[in-house]
């Protein structure tokens, strides 16, 4: 009876240790979602992307400033490079391909034309709307603020710099 027991507690014991074994599909999906939201906090102080030597800001009498950052960005495979001018409204910056085209396609569905750009870190931008004048650009940053307000409240614009 007491092997038994002992077999019975051992055989309990194996299975329980082996069942708290950690996966590492779950590691990579947490470690991604982090790492998404660290690149997003570091983008969006003040609903802005942070300052650096590359950033200029432009301001408009009576409304509050609006920071621009300056990249060079290439089209993503498939993209028109037609519709991509010198200012763009960005909506959503991603390491990861998969979560930029599921934010494209849900524009899509919202009757936006969106495409995706690439900057020279890998960063995929998917730009919303692209002008050629700030104002422009300006203009529909606040109207996309507006309309999917509190979603797109940290939507920066992109000036593209030439090649």
């Amino acid at each position: 009876m007491k092997k038994s027991i002992i077999a019975l507690s051992a055989l309990a014991l194996v299975v329980s240790l082996g069942a708290c074994k950690p996966k590492q599909s779950t590691y990579r999906q947490v470690y991604e979602k982090a790492k998404q939201r660290e690149i997003a906090q570091n983008q969006s102080s003040n609903h802005a992307p942070e300052a650096d030597e590359n950033d200029i800001i432009v301001s408009k009498p009576a409304q509050s400033s609006v920071q621009m950052r300056r990249e060079r960005l290439t089209p993503s495979e498939g993209e028109d490079a037609n519709r991509l001018n010198r200012y763009s409204v960005v909506i959503g910056s991603f390491q990861n391909r998969t979560n930029a085209l599921s934010l494209k396609e849900r524009m899509e569905e919202a009757g936006f034309k969106p495409i995706l750009a690439e900057n020279e870190h890998g960063m995929i931008r998917v730009i919303v709307a692209s002008f050629m004048s700030r104002e422009e650009a300006v203009s529909s940053r606040e109207q996309i603020k507006e309309r999917f307000a509190p979603q797109f409240q940290d939507a920066w614009l992109l000036e593209r710099e030439a090649r």
